[in-house]
């Protein structure tokens, strides 16, 4: 038999590599395609990208003290040479042409498999997550006439697939003995629209995208041998009783409709139907946990990987590798949660000591990720109403570390990198609605809400006054209902804000140039204040053009926060650990949490306040509450308002609106062009807007006159 001299010398490196201590890296990089991106467009100087998708192989030594946090890797499978082995999914853009790419890798968190940063940089992208998964648009191509190379890999192992989404396989947990480990799950079930049967994982961000974990018996009435037993309780609000659903009306089985009833240990049937403003909370008794916390060492090692190494282990070149790059990770949303939670473990140092990133920039992502534990949920969220009681806000919620009064811990995300000298430079970005309903006032205080707290000196925070955690997509609706919400979403964009930002950390990381400073409320100068202490503008329901829309006459309270028992075996300091106590038990003091204060028009005083927002058309504002039957008046989860000013005097007159009108702001074109052009020269000045961007919305105020967005 010929041997080829490549099959010779990857057989070489392989038995080599049996000789050497076990490191945590890529092992192996399989392109199986490349091909021109976006139809083969240019982009200014960086011309034309190509697209290139595959694998990554990776393994990991359970004893190096970088993995030793993830939860039950001690419980995985090994290979022969006693590593945890994973495949993640990747997809890379890049310009063909790598002599032209700016020398900076942008390795983004997929949000549930999704691919969002396009859509939060380029202007014009459209909505469909179809699309923007397929890379089929490029908007207006700012990223790529940037020059960006930008990485796409799989983090979360519990996705289902479908809809190109970028994943990651790990190992599942299994004992010593070969038996499955099990464990106590908490399921809350949440519906957009009726249904009888759903999988165990349903939830409002889970829906059909998640896998589930198994229940150990497809039997709901009777005890398992410890005496546990299934149950399945609704309540119409987080805080109203539950009331358990006889075990004669559920069962585990799916149940279309017009179909027998097929027993199943993935899914749930209620004979009734699960209705829309419900909460569900099942509990059972589960198999197979996943090794999530092998997300963390995924993104560690494709980082490193990709920035430091030119050859895999087999001889395989690292299409990326370039002399002198930096690498930044972004992430928006759960996204950025989990580049808060990866550094708050301490995975940003590789297992050579070397920096994976030197930049960070979590967008949207308040809180920690509930991942790094044995039948974790990195789905969910930290609604007031939905996804309440999961492990997405454990203290520390500062960068810097201080002392919690409440759990006597002193603690910051940052602690183990800066013992290491690890940490990136780091923007972290959020909306206003995320201090409303996500609690961010905590990022930004001490934990009693006292006082406020600087960043560390590698951090900068932006919060973006009166916007939504992603802005709401136009053309708007005119008249209710407006989905769940009393009022119609906010439109106020991150776009602008988000190109700006980046490019200073991409400035600050790359060539040293200090950054902007950050731009919050701020307790010392009144525009960060208790939540009953927010001014609510008395808008009446018909104040705009007479049509009759429900009026926002008060702020859903706050969000609250207390420290959650989930049994001895979960370690709050780490979010990590084993959960033996569900639901959680919640202590009785509270956090304490702030919230932007108003000016007249009911939009947020402190913070980066938008081009629209300074050259208003209407109210925007970062919180909006749920409707009728639809978690009435908790707030509408992840939505803000938006209510049009009257367009004349007259009307606003009649309908008793305190806003001043659309012509009383802006007599003329001109009147409105001058109110822009302010705005874009404040911006501009607090480095939070581009001058061509600047440039751009003068223009377009110009020539189109008033609009909501972009």
């Amino acid at each position: 038999m010929i041997v080829s001299s490549r099959t010779a010398l990857a057989a070489g490196l392989l038995a080599c590599t049996s000789l050497v201590p076990a490191e945590a890296k890529i092992t192996r990089i399989e392109i199986t395609k490349t091909e021109a991106a976006f139809e083969g467009k240019s982009f200014g100087a960086a011309g034309p990208y190509e697209k290139l998708t595959g694998k990554a192989h990776g393994a990991l030594d359970p004893k190096a003290p970088g993995n030793r946090v993830i939860q039950d890797i001690e419980l995985a499978p090994r290979n022969p040479q006693g590593l945890v082995e994973y495949t993640t999914d990747i997809e890379i853009i890049r310009p063909k042409d790598q002599a032209k790419a700016n020398g900076t890798l942008l390795v983004e968190v997929v949000n549930r498999g999704n691919k969002l940063a396009l859509r939060n940089h380029n202007a014009d992208m459209p909505a469909d997550a179809a699309d923007l998964n397929a890379l089929k648009s490029s908007g207006d191509g700012f990223l790529m006439n940037e020059g960006y190379t930008i990485v796409w890999f799989g983090w979360q192992a519990d996705l289902a697939a479908g809809n190109n989404r970028v994943r990651l396989q790990a190992p599942v947990a299994r004992n010593p003995d070969g038996s499955p480990v099990t464990g106590i799950v908490r399921s809350e079930i949440v519906v957009s629209a009726p249904a009888r049967s759903l999988p165990l994982s349903a939830g409002w961000f889970t829906s059909t995208t998640h896998t589930a974990y198994p229940t150990v018996s497809t039997d709901n009435r009777t005890a398992l041998a410890d005496g546990f037993r299934p149950t399945l309780t609704v309540r119409a609000k987080e805080s109203a009783p539950r009331v358990a659903i006889p075990d004669t009306e559920w069962s585990f089985a799916t149940c279309a409709e017009g179909q027998p009833q097929t027993a199943s240990d993935r899914n749930v049937c209620l004979n009734g139907g699960f209705q829309p403003g419900r909460l569900y909370e099942l509990i059972y008794r589960a198999n197979d946990p996943i090794v999530l916390g092998v997300g963390f060492a995924a993104l560690r090692d494709v980082g490193s990987f990709f920035r430091h190494e030119r050859r895999d282990d087999v001889g395989n070149a690292n299409p990326l590798w370039r002399q002198g790059q930096k690498a930044i990770v972004i992430g928006t949303s759960q996204s950025g949660r989990m580049i808060r939670s990866y550094l708050h473990l301490g995975f940003n140092r590789d297992e050579k000591g070397r920096v994976a990133f030197e930049g960070a920039m979590p967008h949207i992502g308040g809180g920690l990720m509930p991942m790094n534990v044995r039948f974790g949920h990195p789905g969910r969220a930290w609604g007031d109403q939905i996804d309440h009681l999961y492990q997405a806000y454990d203290f520390p919620f500062h960068y810097a570390a201080m002392l919690d009064p409440i759990t006597g811990r002193r603690q910051g995300i940052l602690d183990r990198c800066n013992a290491n000298g690890t940490c990136p430079k780091l923007f972290h970005v959020a909306t206003s609605l995320e201090i409303f309903e996500g609690r961010q006032s905590l990022g930004l205080t001490d934990p009693l809400g006292r006082r406020d707290v600087p960043d560390p000196q590698n951090v900068r925070t932006f919060i973006l006054a009166s916007t939504q955690h992603s802005p709401a997509n136009l053309p708007l609706p005119t008249a209710a209902p407006f989905g769940n919400c009393v009022q119609q979403s906010n439109p106020n964009p991150h776009t602008w804000a988000m190109r700006a930002l980046l490019t200073e950390l991409r400035d600050w990381v790359k060539d040293g140039k200090a950054p902007p400073a950050s731009v919050t409320p701020k307790i010392a100068d009144g525009t960060l204040v208790a939540p009953n202490q927010v001014r609510v503008p008395a808008i009446p329901e018909n104040a705009y053009g007479n049509v009759p829309r429900p009026a926002l006459r008060h702020i859903a309270n706050h969000n609250p926060l207390q420290v959650f028992d989930f049994g001895p075996r979960y370690r709050a300091g780490d979010s990590s650990g084993i959960i033996d106590v569900e639901p959680p038990k919640p202590g009785t003091q509270s956090y304490g949490i702030l919230a932007p204060q108003a000016d007249a028009d009911g939009m947020d005083l402190g913070g980066v306040k938008s081009v629209y927002q300074q050259a208003p058309i209407g109210s925007y504002m970062a919180w909006n509450v749920g409707r009728k039957e639809r978690f009435e008046d908790g707030f509408c989860i992840f939505q803000g308002a938006f209510i049009p000013f009257a367009r004349t005097k007259a009307e606003r007159e009649q309908t008793r609106d305190p806003r001043a009108s659309i012509e009383e702001r802006y007599p003329t074109r001109e009147a409105y062009t001058a109110a822009v052009r302010r705005a874009t020269e404040n911006l501009v000045a607090q480095r939070t807007l581009l001058p061509a961007d600047a440039a751009f919305l003068v223009r377009q105020a110009e020539s189109e006159g008033i609009r909501l967005g972009p």
